[in-house]
């Protein structure tokens, strides 16, 4: 392996690092860079590993151009990762919590730690397998967010506290029903009924007008004090994600200006997790924050990466936070810190050509678990046995977030940044 181990010896590590890519070119072990040998730069779902297009550039100053390196050396190369592993592991999961978390109706509890973000991300995984509509797993879950949107006054909330938990819950079931109808341009009568649904809950009075009542059970990341804020950046993030005509129409104006309102308001008080998914909002949202604003909040980010070119979950939440059995925080890189992170910044336009979000995705494709298919991460609430089925609550979004960030969504955000 090829490293430098002082800036005197740059050189020597770079000539090394071209000497070995071109080596594996040859054999057709490495592709140029952009390209895997025969498919697009995602996972492979073959058994025998590609390796990704992630390939990173020596650790040199012209390699960095006009940015200032925060510390990660992009000097490694970077083998592929297993599409189809994460997507049984997803797929896994979600038909547990649907059996796990039923309610009435024949419907289930859609959770921030499972069901959500398998619904942001299970369809990015569709190209790789070959799949030309969504899995059985996805459908099962969007037959219930949809029968819980028709029966909205029949069906029993999710948990004690209908308030919180309506307000949740509407937030919820728009964005992922905007979100499956977003790539066919047409808001269906559902994801419609959703959004009306949503906006009746939203709070008009108040110091939280503007926001959602949200569940507040004493839980990082999602069920928090602070909570309530994210949530209001994932109502945003619906209306970013709907169409043109829908965000224009009269009739939800006033709403969105106390959403716009109150996220603007209580941004300074925001741990950098929750300033990201505002970011990830604006980033669909038009006119939502300015380009400095953006800017600054990458930034911040990007001040919390890691040398390995990862992040800890606990690095991005508030920093008085403290588990409940009083057990340290873990602060390693893991696998929801990195996912969440790289998959933010790429929809806010940040290039994949910048060596720390190259580092990013490097860690990210060496950090599966190839046994699992799923991404380590840690409970920020206690230390929990990473086999026991609450255990794998925080790498169930890790894995979904990672899976975004890998497959390379596009963003389709207002803008780019360097």
């Amino acid at each position: 392996m090829c490293t430098h181990l002082s800036r005197g010896r740059v050189l020597v590590s770079s000539l090394c690092g071209l000497l070995m890519a071109g080596m594996l070119m040859a054999v057709g072990l490495l592709a140029p860079r952009g390209f895997t040998s025969g498919q697009s730069p995602r996972g492979s779902v073959n058994d025998t590993p590609k390796l990704g297009a992630f390939a990173a550039l020596p650790d040199t100053p012209a390699a960095w151009g006009d940015v200032t390196p925060p510390g990660p050396a992009a000097s490694h190369l970077v083998v592929s990762w297993d599409s189809k592993a994460a997507a049984a592991y997803l797929d896994q999961r979600t038909t547990g919590w649907t059996r796990g978390g039923a309610i009435d109706h024949g419907t289930f509890c859609i959770s921030c730690h499972t069901a959500l973000p398998y619904a942001l991300a299970r369809s990015a995984l569709r190209a790789d397998l070959g799949e030309r509509a969504p899995s059985p797993t996805e459908r099962q879950l969007l037959d219930s967010v949809t029968k819980r949107v028709r029966l909205w006054k029949d069906v029993q909330p999710f948990l004690s506290g209908p308030t919180e938990s309506r307000g949740t819950e509407s937030v919820m079931n728009a964005l992922i029903l905007v979100t499956y109808d977003a790539p066919t341009g047409v808001l269906s009568d559902d994801a419609q009924q959703a959004l009306d649904t949503m906006w009746e809950r939203q709070l008009k009075t108040g110091e939280k007008a503007g926001a959602w009542p949200w569940f507040s059970l004493g839980n990082e990341p999602c069920e928090a004090q602070d909570s309530e804020y994210w949530g209001a950046t994932l109502a945003a993030a619906a209306i970013g994600s709907a169409t043109r005509e829908y965000q224009t129409a009269p009739e939800i104006q006033e709403n969105l200006k106390l959403l716009r309102g109150y996220l603007l308001r209580v941004e300074h008080e925001q741990s950098l997790l929750n300033r990201l998914s505002l970011l990830w909002a604006a980033s669909k949202l038009p006119g939502l924050l300015s380009p400095d604003e953006r800017g600054a909040i990458v930034s911040e980010a990007l001040t919390r990466q890691h040398p390995d070119g990862g992040w800890s979950a606990s690095s991005l939440i508030a920093p008085t936070w403290r588990r409940h059995d009083g057990t340290p925080q873990e602060t390693k890189s893991d696998g929801y810190g990195t996912g969440v992170v790289s998959f933010i910044l790429e929809q806010a336009g940040v290039s994949r050509t910048r060596n720390e979000l190259k580092a990013a995705l490097s860690w990210l494709a060496r950090n599966q678990n190839r046994a699992t298919g799923a991404w380590p991460a840690y409970s920020l609430n206690k230390q929990r046995d990473p086999a026991s089925d609450v255990g794998k609550f925080m790498s169930d979004a890790a894995t979904a977030y990672s899976v975004l960030a890998l497959t390379g969504n596009e963003s389709n955000g207002t803008g780019s940044l360097p």
